[in-house]
């Protein structure tokens, strides 16, 4: 049988963990739009401020190094927002979520695929495994460690092609 507390215990996870899901959507959808205009404080503030952003594995240890602190994170990521726009567009899609607790420090893992097209017209096919760890610092869930290992990365043609959609034959049959 199921105790007062444990309801209430399991109401604050299950309410961590979409708050959780924001604060990740949130960068998300931020990364999707840097440039020049970008909200550094509002992108910054989804990081405690003792967080870590890195990469990981060899390629995007390399590629993208570790930054500590909110300012160091907010500070690298500034770096994209340039005018022009680092990105001419920006995608990211998130799937495979798990959410595990250890204690009271909630850990993420997510694969993520991301689209992007840079300002040199170049466009690009990633995916990387997130692994996010979250906690609660001045009353919000926020990012404590991010971690992002590439899986592959590749270059594409252009995103937005004239190409005709396959179809289906007229005669096919269902």
């Amino acid at each position: 049988m199921t105790t007062a507390p444990d309801i209430l215990t399991r109401l604050d996870r299950l309410e961590a963990e979409s708050a959780i899901r924001a604060c990740l959507s949130d960068y998300m959808d931020l990364c999707d739009r840097l440039d020049a205009d970008t909200d550094l404080t509002a992108l910054g503030a989804l990081f405690t401020r003792d967080a870590v952003w890195g990469g990981a594995g060899d390629r995007y240890k390399q590629d993208f190094g570790a930054h500590t602190g909110r300012d160091a994170i907010t500070a690298w990521l500034g770096r994209f927002c340039t005018h022009p726009p680092h990105f001419a567009m920006n995608a990211h899609f998130l799937s495979s979520e798990a959410i595990s607790w250890t204690d009271d420090r909630p850990t993420g893992r997510w694969l993520m695929l991301q689209t992007p097209t840079f300002h040199d017209g170049t466009s690009f096919l990633m995916a990387a495994r997130l692994t996010v760890t979250f906690a609660f610092e001045d009353h919000r869930w926020r990012m404590a460690r991010f971690e992002t290992t590439n899986l592959y990365a590749r270059p594409v043609g252009d995103w937005n092609q004239s190409v005709s959609i396959p179809q289906p034959p007229a005669t096919a049959t269902a």
